[in-house]
């Protein structure tokens, strides 16, 4: 916690703090602790309609326009969550000028975001399988496979790992 406190704000007076890493890593349960020990608001990528068909890519700009930009002008942002279970966009959620955001998902941690801190989990590729499947149906597991393919070519062409500040494993 001290190492991202000790951070400069990236985005007007927020430290954003990026938990990236490939599907089924543990993302999200480290953001689920992390965001209360940093008294922060957590953000997630599965907030947000991912195509299986783009890749990790494409999302980030509904992120990057709703929320960090006002954040980085010093306004509170805004977006519609996206209920995957309805298919629908569901509640609005406001994201205030704070100390500190966690946004979690593939692709957080990108070259081009402004984040203080990035966080990099891993795990083995069979655990991270068994952990997508069991979440999400095994009808899904053509759709993984593509995913994880796609999520190795963009890690690959974004250097991801590399920038961070943490790598933790969760296996």
């Amino acid at each position: 916690m001290k190492r991202i406190m000790e951070r400069p704000p990236s985005c007007g007076l927020t430290r954003v703090v990026a938990v990236d890493g490939p599907a089924g890593s543990g993302k999200t349960t480290l953001a689920g602790r992390l965001g209360p020990a940093l008294g922060a608001q957590v953000v997630h990528s599965d907030d947000f309609p991912v195509p299986w068909e783009q890749g990790p890519g494409p999302w980030f700009a509904a992120l990057e326009e709703r929320v960090l930009r006002p954040l980085g002008e010093g306004r509170p942002g805004a977006f519609r969550r996206y209920d995957w279970a309805r298919g629908v966009y569901a509640e609005e959620v406001t994201v205030p000028v704070a100390p500190v955001l966690v946004i979690e998902g593939v692709g957080t941690a990108r070259r081009t975001a402004p984040v203080s801190f990035r966080v990099w989990v891993e795990a083995p590729r069979d655990v991270r399988m068994a952990r997508v499947l069991e979440r999400d149906g095994p009808e899904l597991e053509a759709r993984w496979v593509e995913w994880f393919a796609a999520e190795e070519r963009w890690f690959a062409e974004d250097g991801t790992r590399g920038r961070a500040d943490a790598v933790l494993a969760l296996a």
